[in-house]
C-alpha cells in the first residue's frame, strides 16, 4: 500500500524538536501567539497539530521525552533540557539548554556520521540538499514480517522518478519510539537492500523507524547507513 504524502522535514523537525522539549518542563508550555498583558492570566493550551494544509504537510516528527529510547542504552534519553534562567526566580525571560544526542528521536544523518573524510571536510547536515529534503514523499507499507532486504525492495514496486520514501514497517506497530530500553529486534534496511534501492530507484530520500538492521552475526548498521550516504541519498 502506498500513499503520497508531503514532508518539510527541516523546518518541522526544527520547530518540533524545540516545542517538545519546552514541554518536558515544569514550566508552562508555550505557544506562538501573540504577547498577553501583564495583569492578564494565560489560560492558553498549546496546540500540538500533525497535519497542515488540509494534508500538504503531515508531521512526523516523535516528541522528545527523557523516557524515549536512546543508541544502544536501557536507561531511555534521560535528562536533556535545563532551565538555568526561569522567570519564577526573578529571570527577565525564560533561558533554556539543551543537550543530548544528534541521533536522538526523528532526525536526518549527516554525510560524516560514517565517512571520516566528510567529517574532517565539514559535511554537516547543513550541507544536505533542501530540495531533496522537502517536497511529495510516497509512504510504504514494508511486509510486517521482513526485513527490508533485495527481495523486499523489488516487491515493494516503487515507481521510477520517485524521489522520496518513507517506509512503515512493524516498528511502528510495535511502538519502539515509546519504549525506554533500545531494541536491537527492530526491523530494518539490510546491506543487499540498500544497496538494491541506490542501483534500482530514483530515491534520493529514505526515511524509516529506525534504520539499518544488524546484519545477522555482525552489528554493522553503518555498512548500509554507508551504502546510502555514499550515493548522496539522505536518510531520515
Amino acid at each position: 500500500m502506498a500513499t503520497n504524502i508531503r514532508i518539510a522535514s527541516w523546518v518541522l523537525l526544527l520547530c518540533a524538536t524545540f516545542s517538545m522539549a519546552m514541554a518536558t518542563t515544569s514550566s508552562p508550555a508555550n505557544t506562538c501567539s501573540a504577547p498577553i498583558g501583564e495583569e492578564e492570566e494565560d489560560n492558553s493550551v498549546p496546540v500540538r497539530k500533525e497535519i497542515y494544509g488540509n494534508g500538504k504537510i503531515y508531521d512526523i516528527t516523535h516528541r522528545y521525552t527523557t523516557n524515549m529510547p536512546s543508541w544502544e542504552t536501557k536507561e531511555g534519553l534521560g535528562q536533556f533540557l535545563w532551565l538555568p534562567a526561569s522567570m519564577k526566580n526573578g529571570s527577565l525571560a525564560n533561558f533554556s539548554e539543551m543537550k543530548l544526542p544528534a541521533h536522538t528521536g526523528t532526525h536526518v544523518d549527516a554525510p560524516g556520521h560514517v565517512y571520516d573524510h566528510y567529517f574532517d571536510a565539514g559535511f554537516d547536515v547543513d550541507t544536505l540538499d533542501l530540495d531533496v529534503l522537502n517536497g511529495p514523499a510516497l509512504l510504504v507499507d514494508v511486509p510486517r514480517d521482513k526485513n527490508i532486504t533485495a527481495e523486499v525492495m523489488k516487491s515493494l514496486k516503487i515507481p521510477k522518478g520517485v524521489r522520496r520514501v518513507l517506509f512503515r514497517t512493524l516498528n511502528t506497530d510495535r511502538g519502539l519510539m515509546w519504549k525506554k530500553e533500545f531494541d536491537t529486534s527492530y526491523v530494518g534496511f539490510m546491506k543487499d537492500g540498500a544497496k538494491w534501492l541506490v542501483e534500482n530507484t530514483d530515491i534520493k530520500l529514505v526515511g524509516s523507524h529506525p534504520r539499518g538492521r544488524p546484519e545477522i552475526g555482525r552489528y554493522r548498521p553503518w555498512d548500509i547507513c554507508g551504502a546510502l550516504l555514499a550515493s548522496k541519498i539522505a536518510w531520515c
